[in-house]
């Protein structure tokens, strides 16, 4: 039998932990609400960072989540702190404990600490060397990216992607390095990541692919990056965007199993009663293809939230929601929905490939498993709808 919590703290402050504090309560949850969370901000919107707030067009006030509805939310916002434990009392209380040494007791945690950007190993400390996740990461970069002339980015997935159409824009000679082959294949396969990587010399951003940093090159400041075929590019900023690395090493005292993330059941829940954990701390159990699988998109975290409130007051959950993903590159939206496998047939059903306007599916024996559009939203949101059908 299902007893709902009397108190819950949610732990993070960003889209994911706000997102369960308004589902817990438009559940009917009245009991206590803590949350607590790592930064100085209030929850705000991060992907406006690689692009509106990185060149200007956004100011720190647009980015927050939070609107005059939440005011009724009733939460107890502490920010600032960052969780150092989690252990749980022989009454079955959960006390997490924070680095300021206070802490807090509750019946039930959601754990939303979230992920930080992964780093060149070995090259800390030095200035114009920058990595995107937090505002303060995209004030730093914005700054540097005043006074630079040459821009480097490492990493051409979606947040390198998004940073070099910032940059591009702001008339800066900017250079993409990448590792594999072809951008992006990994989530949208080789074709359809080619045909975005083609967007940057469409642009003027030079794109090197089969590309390893050997060392970033100055005293203070950096000054070039070194390949390790010997290139030198110049640099006046570094741009790091080579994924993400889940906040869960603060936890590694507690009982919780961690495995690229806290790992969880479908339902949210981890294995120890009454801790929870959602959005890009967590890696979640997959119905549908047996597998344990960690997400970092926005559509996850407010997903995840909503499946953690129907968890914790044992009500129906809505049907599983469509995996979904986003970014916006030099002008152009660009959208998947759906899964994909490296099997999977690309098929172009509506556009062209040739003018940045187009839809393509992924088939599988005979069935549309996933779709992704350039510049086609209305179209795209369509065939999205078909999938969910399909999916019924």
């Amino acid at each position: 039998m299902n007893t709902v919590p009397n108190s819950i703290v949610v732990l993070g402050a960003s889209l994911a932990g706000l997102s369960a504090v308004r589902a817990l309560r438009e559940k009917g949850y009245t009991g206590r609400l803590v949350v607590a969370g790592s930064e100085q901000s209030l929850p705000y919107d991060r992907p406006p960072l690689s692009k509106e707030f990185l060149t200007g067009h956004l100011t720190d006030e647009d980015l927050l989540l939070m609107n005059s509805d939440d005011d009724t939310l009733d939460v107890e916002w502490h920010m600032n702190r960052t969780a150092t434990g989690l252990v749980r009392s022989p009454d079955g209380l959960h006390r997490v404990t924070f680095d300021d040494g206070s802490h807090f007791d509750a019946d039930a945690v959601v754990v939303a600490t979230g992920a930080r950007a992964r780093t060149l190993p070995g090259h800390s400390g030095l200035a114009g060397v920058h990595t995107l996740r937090s505002v303060d990461d995209a004030r730093a970069l914005r700054d540097s990216l005043s006074r630079a002339q040459n821009l480097v980015i490492v990493g051409a997935g979606f947040i390198g992607a998004e940073v070099a159409s910032s940059a591009a824009g702001m008339s800066l000679h900017v250079t993409v390095v990448e590792a594999s082959p072809t951008p992006l294949a990994g989530p949208l396969g080789i074709e359809l990541g080619a045909i975005c990587a083609g967007q940057h010399a469409a642009h003027g951003v030079r794109l090197l692919t089969g590309a390893v940093v050997a060392a970033l090159l100055g005293d203070d400041a950096v000054e070039a990056v070194q390949l390790s075929d010997g290139t030198i590019l110049p640099a006046d900023a570094v741009v790091v965007g080579i994924g993400a690395v889940p906040n869960v090493e603060w936890a590694s005292d507690s009982e919780l199993m961690i495995e690229d993330g806290f790992l969880t059941d479908s339902s949210c829940r981890t294995n120890v009663p009454g801790v929870y954990a959602i959005g890009d701390c967590a890696r979640t159990f997959d119905d549908t293809h047996q597998v344990h699988h960690r997400s970092e998109h926005w559509s996850n975290a407010v997903a995840q939230a909503a499946t953690v409130a129907d968890t914790i007051m044992a009500t129906p959950s809505g049907p599983v929601a469509i995996p979904y993903f986003w970014s916006h590159q030099y002008g152009k939206m660009l959208q998947f929905a759906g899964t994909r496998h490296s099997t999977d047939e690309v098929r172009f059903v509506d556009g062209d490939p040739g003018t940045g306007t187009f839809v393509a599916t992924y088939d599988r024996d005979g069935d549309t498993v996933g779709v992704f559009a350039m510049n086609s939203p209305r179209l795209f949101t369509r065939y999205k709808k078909q999938l969910a059908r399909s999916r019924a």
